[in-house]
């Protein structure tokens, strides 16, 4: 009897179209020249020659340049966008994408605030498209693992929960010099558009802990800005963005947490940390020593707190469940309501800072 014959699907094709063309957006390519009949046909970018240069290094024709997002959303056949602009213009242009029928994929912050936020959701509900946003660090698969152990029970009622992102830039030139590089400066400047260290960084580990942890009920937060240059200045850059955070916290399920982050972390280039403590066990990660990697205490090993090395399996990154999602039409997280709801903390501790007391959430 002759076997039945293979027959190989090709995916359905999905192209892209990058609006906002600095380096974040390169690495947003490679991540979706990973995946098979994912073409990416556009790019914009307000620097003409930025872009003009971003879509001949990765081969994307020249008539497929752009300097406004509009135009391109008029004139290019693409399905979908990321949206890899500076964080002031996520809202407006996810909004213009959203209402043009595309799939979008944001940068984080969603949003500067959870008002903005709330907008750019309710967009999303209306357009009736995939809108996502790219908390990077979900792409790690230990976290994905701990979140399914945290889900599954295995550590019992959370307790205590542990969260850092520590970051050492402004003491040690690794990405450069941030007091002659614009590219850095900005970060340290609300005047232009930076949130801080908790709005480029403190987004990421209040999603990274809450993730498996569950959501924050209240928040009582501390932001310092410390002093780097005479005046606290540079040229343009007025430095008074906050450059450290700790949040005391306590979760909905009644877990108390301490999470921080800082600039100032000497030794850290990018350094995430995770700790889960509940009743029946305990799970840790640093990404020091690898992002697939975390160690477990718990069943008869709790007795004797004995940790054992776990290595994760690997698991889809945002690129991969967002073209999914487009496929599929199945919703994959971290959509735009996650975005908003880590805005919301967001917007909680600069509060909380602001008036000296814990706010509720």
């Amino acid at each position: 009897m002759a076997s039945a014959k293979k027959t190989s699907v090709k995916p359905k094709p999905v192209r892209v179209a990058i609006i906002g063309t600095g380096g974040m957006a390169n690495r947003h390519v490679e991540l979706y020249r990973q995946i098979p009949g994912v073409e990416i046909v556009a790019g914009c970018d307000v620097d003409r020659a930025r872009v003009v240069d971003f879509c001949a290094r990765h081969g994307i024709p020249a008539t497929g340049a752009y300097t406004d997002a509009g135009t391109l959303l008029r004139e290019v056949a693409c399905d979908a966008v990321s949206n890899v602009t500076p964080d002031s213009f996520h809202a407006a242009l996810s909004i213009q994408a959203l209402k043009a029928g595309k799939h979008v994929l944001c940068e984080k912050p969603l949003g500067l605030d959870h008002a903005e936020t709330r907008r750019m959701v309710a967009a999303a509900k209306k357009a009736g498209t995939v809108a996502m946003v790219n908390f990077s660090y979900r792409d790690w698969s230990a976290l994905q693992a701990m979140a399914v152990r945290v889900g599954q029970g295995e550590l019992g009622e959370l307790r205590h929960v542990e969260a850092s992102y520590l970051q050492t830039w402004l003491t040690a030139p690794l990405w450069g010099d941030w007091r002659t590089t614009p590219a850095w400066l900005w970060r340290l400047s609300t005047g232009h558009g930076s949130k801080g260290v908790l709005g480029d960084v403190g987004v990421h580990i209040v999603d990274f802990a809450t993730f498996p942890a569950g959501p924050i009920k209240q928040v009582y937060c501390q932001l310092k800005t410390f002093p780097k240059a005479p005046r606290n200045r540079i040229g343009e850059y007025q430095l008074d963005a906050n450059d450290s955070a700790i949040m005391n916290v306590e979760f909905a399920n009644g877990a108390l947490g301490t999470i921080h982050t800082t600039r100032w972390a000497t030794g850290h280039p990018n350094r995430l940390a995770l700790k889960l403590h509940g009743t029946l066990g305990a799970l840790s990660f640093d990404s020091d020593l690898g992002t697939d990697v975390y160690r477990v205490c718990a069943g008869a090993d709790a007795a004797t707190a004995t940790w054992r090395e776990v290595r994760a399996e690997p698991t889809p990154n945002n690129h991969t469940r967002f073209i999914s999602a487009i496929r599929t039409g199945r919703p994959e997280q971290p959509d735009f309501a996650r975005g908003s709801e880590v805005q919301r903390v967001l917007d909680a501790c600069f509060e909380s800072s602001a008036a000296g007391r814990p706010v509720r959430i």
